[in-house]
């Protein structure tokens, strides 16, 4: 059996699920996109290919080895994007949550479920079909879970919109010893640099009390001060509309010393250098055309 254990973003990796690139299918129609980023790439014929797709996992995959990190894969499923296994599920404390996910993607959760049938019974839990929750707005920070939603009117308009405020609801009340802070999201449809997908598109934890942070990835203000106050200036990593549509805030660590980085993310790596952090670097800016990076396609299951 596994027994899951996950508290925070940073604490030493022991287990993971690492998405797959390989049968992922042919470049989708314009109609087919979920998000402003991968419709640039198809109109511009620039979409990633998938041979350089699973070599970029691969370099990920060589890391974790590196690390001693035990990781799982999905099954495969022909022409399929398996890629971002954080969308799909996520475990809190010791309970694997399966999310609600866009309906045309829910053979994604099948993939894992030989992963998810070593993990007790009553540990797996799946939300009502009203909670919506994807994994990349869920942080854990210890005592706190940091969520990104989308609290307005129009929430049902938009593609990009994934978590919705019934999710926040649905996580304070199955996880009560926890303090639950939503943030709002700034969503676009049509232009990538103006859109936060998730919340881990514009803000993560690193280290013991850093963070990487994009303001405005925030509709409201407030809550982008409350967590620079949090975490201390001096502390946080501010990164730039266009380092934030390339992902920056989107690496994954390892450890509270070991992060893996996109090999491009300059500026970032060199900051983290320079705290003392070991940089793993990796490319994955094809990936990234899809609006997903490093956090996107790894799902923790066990940390220290």
């Amino acid at each position: 059996m596994l027994k899951l254990n996950v508290k925070n973003e940073t604490s030493r990796l022991k287990a993971v699920i690492l998405g797959t690139a390989k049968s992922n299918g042919p470049t989708p129609k314009e109609t087919e996109a979920y998000d402003p980023k991968s419709l640039e790439h198809i109109k511009a014929g620039t979409y990633p290919l998938e041979e350089d797709m699973v070599a970029e996992m691969e370099a990920v995959a060589k890391v974790f080895d590196k690390y001693n990190v035990k990781v799982f894969r999905p099954e495969m499923i022909e022409n399929c994007n398996q890629i971002f296994t954080r969308d799909i599920a996520f475990v809190i404390d010791d309970v694997f949550v399966k999310a609600n996910i866009l309906p045309d993607r829910e053979n994604e959760l099948d993939a894992i479920q030989y992963i998810i049938d070593q993990v007790a019974p009553e540990k797996v839990i799946r939300p009502p079909e009203e909670v919506h929750i994807e994994g990349g707005d869920v942080i854990l920070c210890n005592d706190y879970i940091f969520i990104g939603t989308y609290r307005e009117a129009d929430y049902s308009d938009y593609i990009v919109a994934r978590t919705n405020m019934q999710g926040v609801a649905f996580i304070e009340k199955t996880f009560p010893h926890k303090k639950v802070k939503s943030f709002n999201l700034r969503k676009s449809q049509t232009i990538a640099k103006d859109n936060a997908l998730h919340l881990d598109c514009c803000f993560q934890p690193i280290g013991t009390n850093k963070a990487i942070l994009h303001k405005e990835g925030f509709l409201e203000e407030e809550e982008y001060e409350w967590l620079l106050n949090y975490f201390g200036k001096d502390n946080c990593f501010i990164i730039s509309k266009e380092e934030m549509y390339n992902m920056n805030s989107n690496v994954f660590s390892i450890s509270e010393q070991v992060i893996i980085s996109e090999k491009k993310f300059t500026r970032l790596n060199a900051w983290l250098r320079k705290e003392g952090f070991t940089v793993e670097e990796v490319p994955y800016a094809e990936i990234a055309k899809q609006e997903g990076l490093l956090r996107c396609s790894t799902m923790p299951l066990i940390r220290d």
